[in-house]
This record gives C-alpha cells, structure tokens and sequence, in this order.
C-alpha cells in the first residue's frame, strides 16, 4: 500500500494470494490508497480512457461511496480534488471538479477494465500510468506519470483475511472513528449513549472488562454467523442474492456489517450489480467434488453495458490458485465456447469437464466454494430484478 495521500496500481490483475480484501475480481486492474483529509485535500488524475470501462470508487469511512467518477457517468479526463467536510481553501486552477467527504479517511479503489489478452495487457499501460493521487501541495496543472511496473513488490502479510476489526483492541480504536465520522441525521441519540458507555468503562477496570468480553463474544455470536451468503442482500431468484443498497448503506447496519464481513468495498448499483450463491438448484452446498453448470439462456448473460464476468471463490471467499490460472470467466475472455443453440454453459468443479470444454472452466478446490456474478455498468432488467442468474445444477 502507498504512503497517506498517494496510491498504488497494478500493472495486470490482482494475484491469487490476495487476501487483503475478500472477494478480490480479475475483471480489472486495481489500485488503492487512502487520504488523510485533515492534513490537505488530495487530488487524482483521469487519463483518457477512451472506450474502456473504468471507476473510482471513494469510500468514507463508512464504506459508503461519496462521488460518482466515472465512464458510466460521464466524467471527463482531468484532476479532480477531495476535501474534508470542513475545508474552505480556494480551489486552484485546473481542478475539473471537487469531492467533499464526509470523513478525513477516504480509501480511494480505481477499477480499470481489461481483457484478458496480451494486447490488451500492453495496452491499458499508458492509461495505467497516469492514474494517480497526490496532496495537494503538489499539483502543479500538469499531468504526472509513473511506471508503476517499477515500484517494489511487497509480500502478502501472514495473518487471516479481511480482518478488519480486533474486538481486544476495539475499546480503544472505536472513539477514533466516530471522531472522524459524523452522525447520519437520527443517529446523534446513538452516539451519545456509546460516548456514555466508552465514558464509564474508561473509569472502571471491570467495566471495561466486561465491554471487551462482550466485543469478543459478539464477534463469535453475531458477526461470524453472518458470513453465507444468504445474508448478503435480498434473494434473487435461483438460490442467489444481490445488493440493492450496495455503498450506500445510511442506517442498515446489518448488511453493512455483512458485506464489510464478507466481500468489503462494493460498489453502488448501477457501477456494479453482484449476485451470490453457495448452493446448487437442490440447495446443497457447492464442493469441487462435485462438478456444476451454470448455463446461461441466449442472450441472457448479465445485462451490462459494462462487462460482466462469474467468478470462483474458495470457503474464505478467496481465489483457489490452479494450474489454469483461470479465477473468473466472462466479458474478459475471448474463448468461451457457446452451445449451438446460443447459450453459454460454464463449469466449476476440482476436476476439469473435458479438454474441450476447459475454456468454460472454473477450477474449485476439493472442498466447499462458492460463485458470484458481476455485472459492471448494469441495464435496468438487473437493477430492477427482471434478470434472474441461471440455477447452479450438478452435473450427473
């Protein structure tokens, strides 16, 4: 991750060991970098992108997506600034347009389409090149460059995935964030009675125990049983759900707390509309032991003026690493072979479908996983729920 201020990007796809966050795809190449809005607004550059599909989504700290910067929404290429809610400085000459957070703490993700060819690989460097952030201080009206094929790899940190809160150490790090994150309008009773809480517990050792012991237990209680699936959204029909409120969360605290769980940092609906299954058609889990078709009627892949792709996930919501090297098939994939009569059947299983089919294959571990489609830049049939995802059938 790149210094306060400033980003990091890929120069390909996001590596199978991934495990920062869940839920990774390899739809995109990605970046990340978080502000500090209390020191100085940041700025970042939009490249011409030409036809691709791009996105900066900027997260508060709420994981609520504050701006809509992107193709879909008709964003021109220039410099762009974020500021804290409080900040009055003048905006310099050159800013396109201003972002005003909520929170000093914005993790900013740009997604930049790509296929996966090697022309297209070579291709998405130049834009790549000028995606960047930086304070403010520095910006001088020019459009700034970086190799980022240069910068030093970093090794994946031992540890489990995604874990994003320590209930040990909540106590003292939750009065930090609600510093930094204002009430939503009806929340100000709320804060109050957690400031009361935090105020007692401060002044009395068995108190603040018995505050811990209850972080640790609902951990265990309330949040891990939150992990299937099922608790991702509303069903979508065929075993799936989906997201209606995905970003944009206000005051539903249990599906925020769901998804920061289990696939952290979507994005709003129409950026991206998701759909999840951990079951096949008879309601089983999924297991690689077992080989699946996911078929799609003829002209029914996902309704997308973006791209669209399905992607495997292990039991930690990760990618499983295989020899194919294959993690999601879709938009991306020039390959996929289709039935005669139109339709798109895809695989997922441990053990390959056939050599002639391995194009429409996901490798699965020998064990339980599970599926996702994405849609990117979604038509009105999927944000509406007129587009169903086709059922998961076990193969015979």
């Amino acid at each position: 991750m790149a210094p306060i201020g400033y980003n990091n990007m890929l120069t390909g796809y996001i590596k199978p060991d991934e495990d920062f966050i869940v839920c990774p795809n390899q739809d995109v190449v990605y970046g990340g970098g978080f502000t500090a809005l209390d020191k100085e607004p940041t700025v970042f550059q939009v490249p011409d992108f030409g036809d691709r599909y791009w996105v900066y989504p900027l997260y508060n700290t709420r994981t609520d997506e504050i701006a809509r910067i992107g193709g879909q929404w008709g964003t021109k290429p220039g410099f762009y600034m974020i500021v804290g809610r409080n900040w009055k400085g003048e905006v310099p000459a050159g800013i396109t347009a201003v972002v005003r957070s909520p929170t000093d703490l914005v993790f900013v993700i740009p997604r930049i389409q790509m296929d996966d060819t090697e022309e297209d690989r070579k291709a998405i460097q130049a834009p790549l090149s000028q995606v960047l952030m930086y304070p403010l201080s520095e910006f001088d009206g020019k459009m700034k460059t970086i190799d980022w094929s240069k910068i030093p790899s970093v090794p994946v940190p031992a540890g489990p995935p995604n874990k994003w809160v320590n209930p040990e150490t909540y106590f003292d790090e939750l009065p930090a964030v609600i510093k930094d994150t204002p009430p939503l309008p009806g929340e100000e009773a709320l804060y109050r009675e957690i400031d009361s809480v935090f105020e007692a517990a401060a002044k009395d050792p068995a108190t603040k125990k018995a505050l811990v012991d209850s972080f640790i237990a609902a951990e265990k209680e309330l949040i891990d049983p939150l992990w299937p699936w099922r608790y991702n959204g509303i069903p979508a029909g065929n075993g799936w759900t989906t997201l209606t409120n995905g970003a944009q969360w206000g005051t539903d605290y249990l599906t925020r707390t769901a998804v920061a769980l289990t696939n952290i940092y979507v994005n709003v609906p129409p950026e991206s509309k998701y759909y999840y299954n951990q079951n096949d058609s008879a309601g089983a889990q999924l297991d690689g032991r077992n080989l699946y078709a996911v078929t799609f009627a003829k002209g029914q892949t996902p309704l997308v003026k973006g791209f669209w792709s399905l992607t495997l996930y292990n039991d930690h919501h990760l990618f499983n690493p295989n020899p194919l090297k294959t993690y999601s098939l879709g938009t991306k994939n020039k390959t996929l072979q289709y039935n005669a009569d139109g339709s798109l059947t895809l695989y997922a299983g441990a053990t390959s479908p056939g050599k002639d089919k391995e194009a429409n294959w996901l490798p699965a571990p020998n064990g339980t996983f599970s599926l996702y489609i994405r849609g990117y830049w979604a038509d009105k049939a999927m944000l509406d729920g007129c587009w169903t995802p086709p059922t998961i059938e076990m193969v015979k």
